[in-house]
């Protein structure tokens, strides 16, 4: 099979090949995925920057969803047989032409859903709707600020707060060039984070925001205490600049602010407690087969593509969501 390879930690792309590896059979409660396509995301870039835990040893293998149809069955598999089409959660080697899943972390794809949208659900769609639904505790009517709102979580998050009853959309990017990108996502307002960002966020919002999702990992986490408003929920998730994470503030201020911070990650969450990711995956599924969800794609031809596609992220001039046609 061709997969996309890693052979050691680089900020450029330098060490990214497209290499011929053995075909995976899979084990007890796997499946392998004939790959149509894959999505591409910053998971991948800290993987490639040999970031921890993303990248315990080179060489390494990228990519965490794929979209296609079943290759082959494990022992003990039920529900899913050859031919069957689907979308996949991995931790590691969905950029390639078969990937081997675990069959709890992989869906059946309902008719009428393209292969595109498929492929962006298990990473990014059902990022958004579990960061909403459960780590944020999201009510109609919410604040939500998001930063890197141009980015695939950020336009999903914009998508799925309509459909979860509504809300205020506040996001930041990280240029200004960016913020045309996130208004047509859904943002009612979108600001590039130089000095006086948190001025205009609480200006949009007539004071401070319920919910915070913040993948920036380090720096933005005492403007995220000032602007939530007492009740406000502050979900890290990330960290995209891949320096130390923040320090987590003091008890007193939390208290005194009537303010909670919680982390998510799904790579995580799918270990610990696989059916929770595997049924948003379902519900982002049928939202998007029902037409009440949609997201922009960009797609690029070919794991040779990829590379570059990873650069732009990296380099923070990304837009959207990326996904290969394998």
């Amino acid at each position: 099979m061709r997969a996309l390879v890693i052979t050691g930690p680089s900020d450029a792309t330098d060490t990214s090949q497209v290499g011929e590896l053995a075909d995976p059979e899979p084990g007890p409660g796997e499946v392998t995925i004939d790959v149509e396509y894959a999505g591409i995301n910053f998971v991948d870039v800290m993987m490639r920057r040999g970031d921890q835990p993303y990248a315990d040893s080179f060489p390494a293998y990228p990519g965490d969803e794929v979209a296609g149809t079943v290759r082959a069955v494990g022992e003990g598999v039920t529900g899913l047989a050859a031919g069957t089409r689907v979308t996949a959660f991995l931790t590691a080697g969905g950029l390639a032409s078969i990937a081997r899943a675990r069959a709890e972390l992989t869906v059946p794809v309902p008719d009428g859903v393209p292969a595109p949208l498929a492929a962006a659900t298990p990473a990014v769609l059902a990022t958004g709707y579990l960061l909403l639904t459960q780590a944020a505790r999201f009510r109609a009517g919410d604040r939500v600020l998001v930063h890197s709102a141009s980015g695939g979580v950020g336009s999903a998050v914009a998508q799925l707060v309509p459909v979860l009853g509504g809300g205020q959309l506040i996001g930041t990017v990280g240029r200004a060039s960016k913020v045309p990108t996130a208004i047509d996502a859904g943002y009612a307002a979108a600001f590039a984070r130089d000095a006086n960002y948190p001025d205009r966020v609480r200006a949009a919002a007539g004071g401070g925001v319920d919910v915070v999702l913040d993948a920036l990992g380090a720096g933005e986490l005492d403007n995220d205490l000032a602007l939530a408003a007492p009740g406000g929920r502050i979900v890290l998730f990330g960290n995209a600049t891949g320096g130390a994470p923040a320090t987590l503030p003091h008890m007193g201020r939390l208290m005194g602010g009537n303010l909670s911070v919680g982390g998510f990650s799904i790579s995580n969450l799918s270990r610990a407690a696989p059916a929770r990711v595997a049924d948003a995956m379902a519900r982002c599924l049928d939202l998007l087969a029902s037409g009440r969800v949609g997201l922009a794609v960009t797609e690029v031809d070919g794991l040779a593509a990829v590379p570059a596609v990873h650069q732009l992220l990296a380099e923070g001039r990304g837009r959207g969501k990326y996904v290969v046609r394998i």
